[in-house]
């Protein structure tokens, strides 16, 4: 039609007004758009009209707040590699090969066997791996699927073999088979290390000054680093049951256990920060043995969990703590050992058998994408972590990475 043809007044408009006008386009008409002149494909390429349509995309880099977490990226950019994330479309490479001490196909007695369970953080252009006593940061090579083949930096400390780390403000905090909890900084060499646990530290977090574990020896311990009270325990928590995973509330007011569910109590519970006391309990119908593998909070009141029992849980506790909010089943009956999202509409989860990776829509109650990453020896997926465009996933003899900008 004449209106839309590149030499109608419509287009003679304002670019506010044209923004405004475009802003009521979907991304099939805004990409048409883009095609008709070299005006229009500047216009139609703006952030500030792609911005709406991602945050209603997988894994496009916008919280459910609309804060952006990618941002340098171009939006449209991000919103073209979120169909690849929901049609499953990507390419599987194997980045790095380990030796492993022993290879268990059954599962109960795999969380003993440290050495067997690397795990993984990104950090811009790098990555960090765990890998025995050792935790490796590897260069991203230029094209961001691959890595380079040494490692740029080796952080060392422990013992025994490295159970879980997290990486926070240019700081690494890891706990090790050997009880004791390390920290490094990045750039320097600065580190301290100390005796936390009886036994093995099988979790760790790290916010606001203050650090908490939890151990196989069933107490939770919170720890302060401030300059005249470094290593020192500022409350031990008896938990009753081992502890498989913690995280401390992005507020800084608690932190969450996820225990073994050995006994009679919730496998999930929250704790004072400050006092360590018992604040509350989420959930009522855990099966005993129902243990909780990985927490993750995506805001102060919403929370993901997934354990033993297969399920994947959703809880807000602003609205209650008996029951969460949603729940997903892994299809084939597998325990689930991490949980990662985008903090908007996708969660990632890695289970127990043949690596499997699982892509989950929020909106939807069924697995969106499988993705089976070993084979034919069976290995759980003991660590994920992805960003807008790919996702690395940490198994027992090989680290794997799904690049989604590569169909």
């Amino acid at each position: 039609s004449r209106a839309a043809s590149p030499s109608s007044p419509l287009w003679a408009l304002p670019e506010e007004l044209l923004l405004l006008i475009c802003s009521y386009l979907d991304a099939q008409a805004l990409g048409r758009l883009g095609q008709v002149c070299r005006r229009l494909r500047f216009l139609s390429s703006r952030d500030l009209l792609w911005r709406r349509i991602a945050r209603g995309c997988l894994n496009s880099g916008f919280t459910q707040l609309g804060t952006d977490l990618a941002a340098g990226i171009p939006v449209k950019e991000r919103v073209k590699v979120s169909q690849n994330w929901r049609h499953g479309r990507c390419r599987r490479e194997t980045v790095l090969k380990w030796k492993c001490k022993q290879l268990l196909s059954f599962l109960p007695n795999l969380l003993s066997v440290c050495s067997l369970m690397p795990w993984i953080e990104l950090d811009g252009e790098y990555l960090y791996l765990s890998q025995a006593e050792n935790i490796q940061a590897y260069g991203l090579c230029p094209d961001g699927a691959g890595l380079q083949r040494h490692p740029q930096a080796i952080f060392s400390g422990h013992q025994e073999d490295v159970c879980r780390f997290v990486l926070v403000n240019s700081h690494i905090v890891s706990g090790g088979g050997d009880g004791n909890i390390v920290l490094h900084k990045i750039h320097g060499s600065y580190s301290i290390k100390f005796s936390a646990h009886e036994q093995e530290v099988n979790c760790v977090d790290f916010q606001g000054g203050l650090i908490v574990s939890g151990s196989r020896d069933r107490t939770a311990k919170v720890w302060s680093l401030s300059t005249s009270r470094v290593g020192q325990c500022l409350h031990t928590v008896q938990t009753e049951d081992r502890v498989w995973s913690i995280a401390i509330s992005p507020l800084l007011s608690s932190f969450v256990t996820g225990t073994a569910c050995c006994g009679h109590t919730s496998p999930l519970r929250i704790w004072d920060l400050e006092s360590g006391q018992l604040m509350t309990c989420l959930g009522i119908d855990f099966h005993r043995g129902a243990g909780v593998l990985d927490v993750f909070y995506e805001t102060p009141s919403l929370l993901l969990s997934c354990g033993y029992d297969t399920y994947i849980r959703y809880w807000d506790i602003r609205t209650s703590t008996r029951k969460c909010v949603q729940e997903w089943e892994e299809p084939h009956d597998s325990a689930l050992y991490c949980i990662r999202s985008d903090k908007n509409h996708m969660i990632a989860s890695g289970s127990s058998y043949y690596g499997v990776v699982r892509l989950w829509d929020k909106r939807q109650t069924r697995c969106l994408q499988s993705f089976h990453l070993s084979s034919p020896t069976s290995s759980p997926v003991y660590c994920l972590r992805f960003s807008t465009t790919r996702l690395y996933a940490a198994l027992a003899s090989a680290l794997h990475v799904l690049d989604f900008t590569a169909p």
